[in-house]
């Protein structure tokens, strides 16, 4: 499904469902380098079981056109204005990564528009080695190498959670390159990373949420260690957080226990 956003289409995939305005709407983020797809086992079950389902390409990335956003706010405002195109008046936003400061952003900005937030291997501040920075403006590929090895627990070894005769680290890997390619006026990758180091507005954002929060970490996750989300923790009104076995990717490294937190955590009545 395609949306009008700032003069840009953004896509969004809506788990097989066609869009419902009676049921309850949640907004799916992706983070640097990423699109819809990360989504696409919790997506899927949670438009069959009774929500829509907005599992958005952020402007710029993959299906989706427009310029990237420069900053987590940008991006916010993108989200705000995916609200606003499809006439919805509340959302649970759900995000991961780059993904997850953008939608404590948007839910900061409007909190009479989010009804739940899902921050998924988040950190603050989320900033970036200068090696990997630099790496993801001049080469790339050598930076998608290093943070897919960062990225991946050894929990989750071939053929891991799509079943047999998947990869879990080269079909990310794939993925990374696929988004890269598919935007030749602008490198997503720097866009993206220089976005998460520059955000500084975090525990701001979170005092200013007024809604029940999710924090899912990775036990494992050495791209956003779990001890660097405390600082929102501890700014947050009522916050639970679910820790899980794997590492940076928990929608694809342990999707069951990811799903489980997601459906435990979710109230269509709210």
């Amino acid at each position: 499904m395609d949306y009008t956003v700032n003069d840009a289409r953004l896509y969004c995939y809506t788990g097989g469902k066609a869009f419902d305005p009676a049921k309850p709407t949640v907004v799916m983020v992706h983070g640097v380098l990423n699109d819809h797809s990360v989504w696409i086992l919790q997506s899927r079950y949670l438009a069959h079981h009774g929500w829509n389902v907005l599992a958005v390409d952020l402007p710029g990335h993959g299906r989706s056109t427009g310029a990237p956003a420069a900053t987590v706010e940008a991006a916010a405002d993108a989200l705000i204005g995916l609200l606003d195109a499809a006439g919805v008046a509340r959302a649970a936003f759900v995000g991961h990564s780059f993904g997850s400061l953008v939608a404590l952003e948007a839910a900061a900005r409007a909190p009479q528009r989010v009804s739940q937030l899902v921050l998924v291997g988040i950190a603050y501040p989320m900033k970036v080695s200068p090696a990997l920075l630099e790496a993801s403006r001049s080469d790339p590929l050598k930076a998608l190498k290093m943070v897919n090895d960062f990225s991946r627990s050894t929990l989750a070894p071939p053929p891991s959670a799509m079943g047999p005769g998947t990869w879990v680290y080269g079909a990310s890997f794939a993925l990374g390159r696929r988004i890269l390619a598919s935007n030749a006026e602008h490198n997503l990758f720097y866009t993206g990373f220089k976005a998460c180091d520059g955000y500084t507005h975090g525990e701001e954002a979170m005092a200013q949420v007024r809604c029940p929060t999710l924090f899912v970490l990775g036990s494992v996750d050495q791209m956003t260690h779990p001890k660097a989300a405390r600082s929102l923790i501890n700014k947050a009104s009522g916050a639970r957080v679910v820790m899980l076995p794997g590492g940076h990717h928990q929608m694809n490294e342990t999707p069951e226990p990811m799903l489980k937190a997601l459906t435990e955590f979710l109230d269509p009545a709210r």
